[in-house]
């Protein structure tokens, strides 16, 4: 395909970028810009661009050998692997830019000066002197006549107004050009990229964003982001996106907090979904009974391999708690009744659907105790090959399971959140 030499910055987004031998080297992410002073055009320094392994580096412009509307081409493999970070003057417009609210100075328009209007895309072109600068912006009203969508206008740079520095800083943008950059990603992913945002506007996709996919997505970020965060967040939002949070993660979170803090939110949630994380915060969080979680697959002995089967199909589980159901006495919410026993997964598959748990349970299985420390958690799951086993008090009531992946997160240091981008390095 022919290069081009004028594109829109969005345009950019996801496209694949490649080396000169034609091997992928990632995808773009965002473009970095400089808003000079004036009514100058913004010089374009670069790409942000997400590696396969998911770190996020800074590609100068003038490392770029062609835009085509399927990839970008770098002149050279030889670029800095080295984590972008964003620099004092320069602006992303993926996550800055776009959703802003400018004027636009434009005599043959006057109906368009009239209004606010939003950003919707940056227009790039590629100069004489092979400088890309920003020529172009694309605006539409907040709304058309009769509540429609206003009309899409493209205008010169230098007729919008409202595009400095400090204008960029103000609160209140809109961030639906970052949530559709999220769409379908992973909530960890989405954790590395909102860590990359400026601190404004990571509050605001924060805010935008579901309690639920909130929730997940603050569980991925490392301690010190997540008390940033829920401090930031007015206390009732607070809560729900406790509530909305996995017991044994909003235990650690409340864990970080001065106790009148967390015993403020603790207030504010629903006692049905604080109760259980009370009982966790109960425990030292080196412990079983601190790294548990209250909620895995728990079923009574009556209950069939098919009916079984279809509890562990559930996608809101993770594998590792999918892995084991436990088998109690009634009632079946930890604490539970009597703990019987456990199946696994395995076991499941090579029974009949009408089998009954009860008649295939492992009762054999050692359990782990609340009290027992971290140390004794880890070579239990390397004695007995396990990714989950059962926490049980000395009356053989269930009280929650320990997966693997709790452990990993007090094993590795405490900053291992920040260098996710290494993995596969």
């Amino acid at each position: 395909m022919a290069a081009v030499s004028k594109v829109f910055a969005a345009r950019l987004a996801g496209l694949v970028v490649l080396g000169p031998d034609g091997e992928s080297v990632g995808r773009v992410r965002d473009v970095v810009i400089t808003i000079r002073l004036g009514r100058q055009q913004p010089r374009v320094i670069g790409l942000v661009v997400e590696l396969l392994t998911h770190r996020r580096i800074f590609v100068p412009m003038l490392r770029v050998t062609a835009v085509e509307p399927s990839s970008v081409t770098l002149m050279t493999g030889n670029v800095s692997l080295r984590r972008f970070a964003q620099r004092t003057g320069e602006v992303l417009v993926l996550a800055q830019v776009l959703d802003s609210k400018v004027r636009v100075n434009d005599p043959d328009d006057p109906e368009l000066g009239s209004q606010e209007v939003i950003v919707v895309d940056l227009g790039m072109e590629l100069t004489r002197t092979r400088d890309w600068v920003v020529s172009r912006v694309a605006v539409r009203p907040h709304r058309g006549r009769l509540g429609r969508r206003g009309r899409l206008e493209v205008v010169d740079w230098q007729q919008v107004e409202g595009l400095t520095p400090s204008d960029l800083a103000l609160p209140g943008q809109g961030v639906s050009a970052l949530l559709m950059q999220f769409e379908g990603l992973r909530p960890a992913d989405v954790a590395n990229a909102m860590r990359e945002l400026p601190e404004k506007r990571r509050l605001e996709v924060a805010i935008a964003l579901d309690d639920e996919r909130l929730a997940d997505v603050v569980q991925e970020l490392p301690d010190d982001d997540q008390v940033e965060l829920l401090g930031q967040l007015e206390s009732e939002r607070a809560a729900d996106v406790l509530e909305a949070m996995d017991p044994d993660d909003a235990a650690d979170l409340l864990g970080e907090l001065p106790d009148a803090e967390a015993e403020s939110l603790l207030r504010l949630m629903d006692p049905e979904e604080s109760e259980p994380v009370r009982r966790l915060l109960a425990h030292s969080p080196d412990t079983a009974g601190g790294l548990m979680t209250p909620e895995p697959v728990i079923l009574n002995p009556a209950t069939t391999v098919a009916e079984a089967l279809a509890r562990v199909r559930n996608a809101d589980l993770t594998p590792a708690i999918a892995s084991l159901v436990f088998v109690v006495r009634p009632p079946t919410a930890t604490p539970t009744g009597r703990y019987l026993g456990c199946v696994h997964l395995q076991q499941l598959l090579r029974e009949p659907p009408a089998s009954l748990v009860g008649g295939i349970l492992d009762k054999d299985l050692p359990q782990l105790r609340p009290h027992d420390p971290l140390t004794t958690v880890t070579r239990y799951f390397a004695t007995y090959n396990l990714v989950c086993g059962p926490v049980v008090d000395d009356q053989r009531h269930l009280l929650g399971a320990v997966t693997v992946d709790d452990v990993l997160d007090h094993l590795l240091p405490e900053d291992w959140r920040e260098h996710e981008g290494s993995i596969g390095e």
